[in-house]
């Protein structure tokens, strides 16, 4: 399904025209995780335009998408509750600098490491997420204060809004792609969207079809009210999850956080430049006790950060069938961690919803990215007034493209011809990632998975084929990987009671690959010196001697390349 996203071709027009539907559906986006860290809406906005600037300038990745994320916003929360805000900012500059520290360490290329079947249920959890949080736009508030579903004529003016929208982006590219047909369906659907508003603006319900002025206010007046976010923003990272754990400090200081009712009614997104931090709140101590409480969180933060940015650049990569580079993307984000934290920001890493919205609509250069960014401190600046009429409907329709485009369908007809280890792992990847809405922690448990899943096949193929000489010693032909993991089987080969004196381990067509093989030969050795009898190794790998070299005294055997110990029938041509 990924094909969908491969039609366009990349040009400035398409950069442009992209970027503009991309900071469209930004907007939204930025303020509902500006509620969920518990701060301003206008440092969400701001974030989004030095993360999306930034990455979009130096990072490792054309045509990738960056700005505030609930995945940073559910870690940041913590942090601004229990610590207050003035930490926040300096937490988010370390983040950047250990982001720079991996970029420049160049471990950015442990993406590679990811197997195919986490990718697959990262892809399709994902997609799940997405899906579901677009449920939180059939939501309004109540008389009483409470969040629930829409009825009767709203909820059917916006599923068939919502369903223009979807027809628009997937009709329109058939007749012409010289404008990105999410761009078009968002305008066509706005007008229809203002037209209905104005139409029933002296009813008793108001706005007939929400609008993104309207969710900001219902977000304002949820999180006054102790209901948190559940307007659910268009973006993949799980907004509402937030650590059971921190619940009773969270609770003591919520009125702290949580915009007060009294002004959930003025809330909006219009604002002057961002100017640096320590210009509008007071400077925390550089001291060790500062340290000591955002150093925790900074690693957090830079983990979540990078995990995501470099999944993110691995799907871009496969779905534009080019390659980004890991990492400098990781000094990218890292810069824009730094910068943003200085100019009062709440952080950020790579928007894989949005990145998608991107290549859809036909963005493949840093332009599209670059003109997001401004374009979304354009609308802070000027437009305010304008972004605030767009309605929810047609973000939910881009949204929903975004999921039909991004879930790998054909992974549906692989579960008969996929290993059983590979569907265990890509199905509870995609478990963890809608249950959990933590996406990070989602690919680490994969990859954790699936490397438990390979050590414990491979440790079955470990073998030895035996052999005796014409000088009455046996030869151990060993075969397969010697690890920790295949360590029990090894020691189960060998009977040094009844074995002859003189005893050789060919490691021609075998390996030892750590510490753990090592001292299980150690230990073989030492078994048969007991009783006098001699264990020789030959073959060896260099690798393996140098892992002998390095143990030193820890590790005491008699290497011999004395060629008696070769069996020529042993060899293969």
């Amino acid at each position: 399904m990924l094909n969908f996203f491969r039609q366009q071709s990349g040009s400035f027009k398409n950069d442009i025209l992209s970027g503009i539907t991309v900071a469209l559906a930004l907007v939204p986006e930025a303020i509902a995780f500006a509620f969920v860290a518990g701060v301003s809406p206008l440092i969400g906005l701001y974030s989004a335009f030095f993360i999306g600037l930034i990455t979009a300038v130096f990072g490792g990745r054309p045509g990738m998408i960056s700005g505030a994320t609930g995945a940073m916003a559910v870690v940041i929360v913590a942090l601004v509750a229990i610590h207050g805000i003035e930490y926040l900012f300096p937490t988010v500059m370390l983040c950047g600098l250990l982001q720079i520290a991996v970029g420049i360490g160049r471990l950015g290329k442990l993406i590679r490491m990811v197997p195919h079947s986490v990718m697959l249920g990262f892809v399709n959890g994902l997609a799940i997420v997405i899906g579901l949080a677009q449920l939180g736009s059939f939501k309004t508030l109540s008389e009483a204060g409470e969040l629930v579903f829409l009825k009767g004529t709203p909820l059917f003016l916006m599923l068939l809004l919502v369903g223009l929208t979807m027809a628009i982006i997937w009709l329109l590219p058939k007749f012409t792609r010289a404008v990105p047909a999410s761009l078009v369906a968002i305008l066509l659907v706005t007008f229809i969207s203002i037209g209905v508003n104005r139409s029933t603006a002296n009813s008793e319900q108001g706005n007939m079809l929400a609008t993104v002025g309207d969710m900001l206010q219902t977000n304002a007046q949820a999180n006054a009210l102790g209901h948190g976010n559940h307007h659910a923003s268009p973006d993949e990272a799980g907004a509402e999850h937030v650590n059971d754990k921190l619940n009773d400090k969270l609770n003591d200081k919520a009125v702290a956080t949580a915009p007060s009712a009294a002004t959930a009614a003025t809330a909006g997104i219009s604002g002057g430049l961002p100017m640096p931090y320590f210009l509008k709140y007071d400077m925390v101590p550089f001291n060790w006790e500062t340290l000591r409480i955002i150093l925790p969180f900074a690693v957090v933060l830079c983990g979540v950060g990078l995990i995501e940015s470099l999944m993110t650049l691995t799907l871009i990569d496969e779905i534009t069938e080019t390659r980004g580079q890991g990492n400098r993307e990781c000094i990218g984000q890292g810069v824009a961690n730094l910068v943003c934290g200085l100019f009062g920001g709440m952080g950020g890493c790579a928007m894989i919803g949005q990145s998608l919205i991107n290549v859809n609509s036909g963005g493949r250069g840093r332009l599209s990215g670059i003109t997001a960014a401004v374009c979304l401190l354009a609308f802070v600046l000027f437009l305010s007034p304008v972004i605030t009429q767009i309605p929810m409907a047609a973000l939910v329709g881009v949204m929903f493209m975004v999921v039909i485009g991004t879930f790998e369908w054909a992974s549906l007809k692989m579960f008969q011809r996929m290993p059983r280890s590979d569907t265990f792992v890509m199905i509870l990847v995609a478990a963890y990632t809608v249950l959990r809405h933590d996406l990070a922690t989602a690919v680490i448990l994969g990859v954790v998975v699936s490397a438990l899943v390979f050590a414990w096949q491979h440790a079955t193929h470990l073998g030895a084929d035996v052999k005796h000489n014409e000088f009455g010693s046996k030869i151990y032909q060993m075969h397969g990987p010697l690890f920790f993991a295949s360590v029990s089987s090894f020691k189960e080969m060998f009977e040094p009671a009844g074995d002859p004196d003189d005893v050789v381990l060919d490691f021609y067509y075998s390996r030892v690959y750590d510490q753990s093989g090592l001292e299980a030969i150690n230990t073989l050795a030492d078994k048969y010196e007991s009783i006098g009898k001699r264990l020789h190794l030959t073959h060896l790998s260099p690798e393996c001697k140098t892992l002998l070299d390095r143990a030193g005294d820890l590790v005491e055997v008699n290497v011999s390349e004395d060629p008696q110990y070769h069996v020529a029938t042993d060899r293969l041509a």
